[in-house]
């Protein structure tokens, strides 16, 4: 029967991805039952200035934000910020229900990692929730050495294209008989061929040469069979960009041992967030790169390995890279090319130049110095 199925749905996977091609970004509908059909609003913008929702979440995450506002003012960025915080605590979602509110009206935010202490079942994991609730259905973690930092690798140059919305987080879970807990894994022809074609634009778009697609389909024969029966399909219609695919464990130890031999790939919800981790391990840890998620109508930018780094909170020793690279890209999201040029040369010279660094990378600094030593570079500009 299984079988069967997987020859069904190999039947019909080329026929939906042309469907789909077809039709506009905002026409497309998604059929994820995880996901809220969403509709484009207005965008808040007075006078060239943007508002952008912030959501400082938890840990370090508050602190993180305030560099943020920081640099921008000093940079003359123009960026309004709307702060919203979500209480880790509350046993509702009203907090939640207004970030979501906030970002449909700003198009645009920048988070820290929310944290969801209740262990309630009607409580959504609000990270999770975000990114359903606004079809942010992708998430790109551009990880590259810096020169500097030491690390088990150097020269890597990998960029993680992500599926954000389904596989193992689609949050559909019940109790079948008492002690057996049954968990979904959702994979749709739909949002696979999205990620896919995705990574495959932006390796065409990026003059990027190879596309290696994530899975498990070795056991998950019909979910992850699916997930890349769609790349191999969307690949065809590329036909200058090499593809080719690796089990998820394997991959793990091929990114270890030699991760110069990927360029883009091409992941499930699960498989992304592990391999995030493991390349951020590599080549300087968790505090250094930005990740980007994207839907048709919004984008949310946020530290690209998503710690909330409770441990470290409040003593001045957070790296605050990751969270200025992620205002960074939004800057550029946003069209503020010269602003968002001005602040990562600043990081650059920071970080490989000045060699001053957080104890993360081995480091004596505090948080405050890198900060201060941008500002130092931004001043030396003097076109504020």
């Amino acid at each position: 029967m299984a079988l069967r199925l997987f020859r069904m749905s190999q039947d019909v996977v080329t026929p939906l991805i042309k469907r789909n091609c077809t039709v506009s970004a905002f026409e497309l509908q998604h059929k994820n039952p995880v996901q809220r059909k969403v509709e484009q609003i207005p965008k808040a913008q007075y006078g060239g200035r943007h508002t952008v929702t912030m959501l400082p979440g938890g840990g370090i995450g508050p602190e993180l934000m305030s560099y943020v506002r920081e640099v921008f003012r000093f940079a003359g960025v123009p960026v309004d910020f709307e702060i919203v915080d979500i209480d880790p605590a509350s046993e509702g979602n009203d907090d939640l229900e207004y970030a979501i509110t906030s970002i449909k009206r700003n198009g645009v935010a920048i988070k820290g990692n929310i944290e969801t202490k209740s262990e309630a079942t009607g409580i959504l994991s609000r990270n999770v929730a975000l990114r359903n609730e606004l079809d942010l259905f992708v998430n790109v973690l551009h990880c590259k050495s810096f020169n500097a930092i030491p690390a088990h690798h150097q020269n890597v140059d990998v960029v993680i294209v992500r599926q954000n919305t389904e596989g193992e987080y689609a949050m559909l879970e019940h109790e079948s008989v008492r002690g057996v807990v049954e968990s979904m894994k959702v994979v749709t022809i739909e949002n696979a061929a999205r990620v896919a074609r995705f990574a495959f634009e932006f390796a065409k778009n990026n003059n990027r040469k190879k596309v290696t697609t994530i899975h498990k389909a070795n056991i998950m024969k019909l979910a992850d069979g699916l997930f890349l029966k769609v790349a191999r399909d969307i690949a065809k219609e590329y036909p200058d960009i090499q593809h080719n695919d690796m089990i998820i464990d394997n991959c793990c130890m091929q990114l270890v041992s030699n991760p110069h031999q990927f360029d883009v790939m091409n992941t499930t919800n699960l498989y992304g967030s592990i391999t995030s981790n493991v390349l951020c391990g590599l080549v300087g840890g968790a505090g250094l790169f930005s990740g980007r998620n994207y839907g048709d109508h919004y984008a949310v930018f946020e530290p690209g390995t998503r710690n909330t780094g409770t441990a470290i909170a409040g003593k001045n020793v957070a790296n605050p890279v990751a969270m200025l690279n992620a205002a960074v890209d939004m800057l550029y999201h946003l069209g503020h090319r010269y602003h968002a040029d001005c602040i990562s040369d600043a990081l650059h010279k920071t970080i490989d130049i000045d060699g001053i660094h957080t104890p993360d990378l081995g480091g004596n600094n505090t948080s405050t110095d890198i900060v201060q030593n941008v500002l130092k570079h931004l001043a030396e500009k003097r076109t504020y």
